[in-house]
């Protein structure tokens, strides 16, 4: 009994796993889905105003679209503070623009590019990035 129990578990656990990665494909597009979680790659960097920068060419960015449906959130590699509740608003048939957006702190996001160009309390983050 404890056998088919563990074997089931892990049945649906596959399951589920495989309806989560085929419903993240790289066609989905972020601002159609309630759910949306991508990675983009290419160059990003950050500089805190004081002695640390941090940039590289190879680097990701993991973007996820909250619970708000507005809202999300961008992980960044390579030691980079990640920038959370970043709220959007829909520009054109495909494209997301950062409510707010202005010279100084812009973020654009479509199903294809990634660019940003965040600055806040001293700090600036950058990213140029493709998916």
């Amino acid at each position: 009994m404890k056998k088919t129990m563990k074997i089931s578990a892990v049945l649906i656990f596959l399951f589920i796993t495989a309806i989560f990665a085929s419903s993240c494909s790289r066609d989905d597009d972020p601002t159609n889905n309630d759910f949306f979680a991508g990675t983009y790659k290419g160059s990003i960097s950050y500089k805190d105003g004081g002695s640390t920068t941090i940039s590289t060419d190879n680097g990701s960015v993991f973007v996820t679209k909250i619970a708000s449906g507005t809202k999300y959130n961008f992980g960044f590699s390579n030691g980079i503070p990640d920038l959370n509740g970043v709220e959007f608003e829909q520009k054109g048939d495909h494209t997301l623009v950062m409510v707010g957006s202005n010279g100084t702190s812009y973020i654009r996001i479509d199903n294809n590019e990634l660019k940003i160009l965040y600055i806040k309390d001293g700090k600036i983050w950058t990213a140029n990035c493709t998916r």
